[in-house]
């Protein structure tokens, strides 16, 4: 039997003020969790040289991924059984004992298992945050908190690479992992303060432990398989081969428990809404479309068009830019028009034309013109995040809210990983299956190659827009509700 925690959200009412104060005591959590990456992509050269270990680096990013993605889910039911405090706090305390973990770590795997602990933590963090958004701010509000967070993106995206350069280059590469013991515990401290005025909406529910052991276990082999085949293991060998079959059983097993276990982990009802569906595929397929020119571009700029590690380093900020310009921008949209499906249509339809145009001009681009491309992809896809997201929430009940928030990030995560394999191996295929840590060399002897192999990946990046735009065609416009008295069952 459910029951409500507290009998209504409406005795709790909240300021402006109180509102503000709220959003900040989770901002601090994602922007450490934001800059995290970004810092340590930065170091990692300089911890395979102190580690004589660069033939294991992808394993150090891998392993966070691994560990966050699987972890995704279980924070999203917890938040709604057991409140969005709590859930919290226990992320910030693993995240931080990750990074402590990491920056102690005599070799490199200690400092892989450390971070695939990190991860776990790290999970709980920005996910977490844009349910306490969801919980505080109804839907046609939501834009003006937004804002903040979309500060806080671009910060980070900005900052990160800086600050990761100059601790690995002349201090030392730990501290991108002290970094955060500060700004956890600080962290730690304004939410245990800060979300005690939260509004309580969670039930009691049964945690559906043997299907979070399963989602965390089919999540991981699948995972597994997509950062090593064509790397450490070549796609047709028989430890992918193995993998790939023990994750498919896997899911096999997790599905049919969704199907009967009483209290699922993720609650059919949720995936039966077709607006809920809808956005996942156009928020999904979007990101992943956006982290995969994230990475591979770098790429392309050296290979291709001749740039230094550097340079092409400094040409990629504008696409983080833009798209959290163009995300905040949007957010304000929506919250003022009826049609809100509108614009971020129009802006998305200008970004798959603008990754075709790279497809098309792949191997004649001037810089300048290359920049524009990218400003505008990052700008037409901006819109695209916000809407999907906040429709989502609006489709949902509130003590649903987490679980539904987390199974958004889960897909996300788990498709971007599944198509930045893909891309990798269209890459990899060209230069004759070639390891993407000598990808770079090999595609320079061979720019021919090179063009034809990131035409066809620019054409697979379009293509997984075009899913997102039909995502976001086809879901219902369902008014953005003013109040979220009006989601409680």
């Amino acid at each position: 039997m459910e029951t409500l925690v507290k009998p209504a959200p409406a005795a709790l009412p909240l300021t402006h003020r109180d509102t503000l104060w709220i959003v900040a005591g989770v901002l601090l959590p994602v922007f450490m969790a934001s800059l995290d990456q970004a810092l340590v992509a930065t170091a990692l050269p300089t911890i395979g040289h102190a580690f004589d270990a660069t033939g294991q680096l992808s394993w150090v990013v891998s392993a966070y991924l691994l560990t966050s993605t699987a972890a995704t889910p279980l924070y999203g039911k917890i938040s709604d059984t057991r409140g969005r405090r709590v859930t919290m706090l226990a992320g910030i305390g693993i995240f931080v004992a990750g990074a402590i973990a990491s920056a102690l770590a005599p070799n490199i795997t200690s400092l892989i298992l450390a971070r695939g602990l990190q991860g776990i933590g790290g999970a709980g963090l920005v996910a977490q945050a844009m349910t306490v958004l969801g919980d505080i701010a109804p839907p046609k509000q939501r834009a003006k908190y937004y804002t903040y967070f979309s500060i806080i993106y671009t910060s980070a995206a900005g900052i990160g690479p800086v600050i990761g350069g100059l601790f690995a280059e002349h201090l030392h590469w730990s501290l991108v992992f002290w970094i955060s013991v500060p700004m956890g515990l600080a962290a730690f401290a304004m939410t245990s303060t800060l979300l005690r005025k939260l509004p309580r909406y969670e039930r009691y529910h049964r945690l559906d432990i043997a299907g979070a052991v399963l989602i965390v276990a089919a999540s991981s082999t699948l995972m597994l398989v997509m950062n090593t085949g064509g790397k450490t293991w070549a796609w047709l060998s028989k430890e992918i081969v193995t993998f790939s079959a023990l994750s498919a059983l896997l899911w096999l097993l997790f599905f049919l428990r969704l199907a009967r276990a009483a209290e699922p982990l993720i609650p059919l009802g949720i995936l039966r809404n077709p607006i809920v569906r809808c956005a996942i595929v156009a928020n999904s397929f979007g990101w992943a479309a956006m982290i995969g020119l994230n990475i591979y571009l770098p790429l392309y700029l050296q290979s291709v068009l001749g740039q230094t590690p550097s340079e092409s380093g400094v040409n990629l900020i504008v696409l983080m830019v833009t798209i959290n310009t163009s995300a905040l921008v949007g957010a304000q949209v929506a919250a003022r028009m009826e049609h809100y499906k509108f614009y971020p249509l129009i802006t998305l339809f200008i970004c798959i034309l603008s990754i075709g145009w790279l497809a098309t001009r792949v191997d004649t681009l001037s810089m300048l013109e290359f920049e524009l491309v990218l400003a505008l992809a990052g700008l037409g896809f901006g819109p695209v995040a916000p809407v999907s997201s906040v429709a989502l929430q609006n489709a949902v009940m509130m003590h649903q809210l987490g679980t539904a928030v987390s199974v958004m990030s889960f897909a996300r995560s788990l498709f971007a990983a599944v198509l930045v394999a893909a891309l990798g191996a269209i890459v990899l295929h060209a230069v004759g299956g070639e390891m993407l840590t000598g990808a770079a060399a090999t595609l320079a002897a061979d720019r021919d190659g090179a063009t034809a192999a990131f035409r066809n990946l620019f054409w697979v990046t379009a293509g997984c827009l075009v899913i997102a735009f039909l995502g976001l065609l086809l879901m219902e416009e369902k008014p953005l509700l003013t109040s979220n008295e009006t989601r409680i069952e």
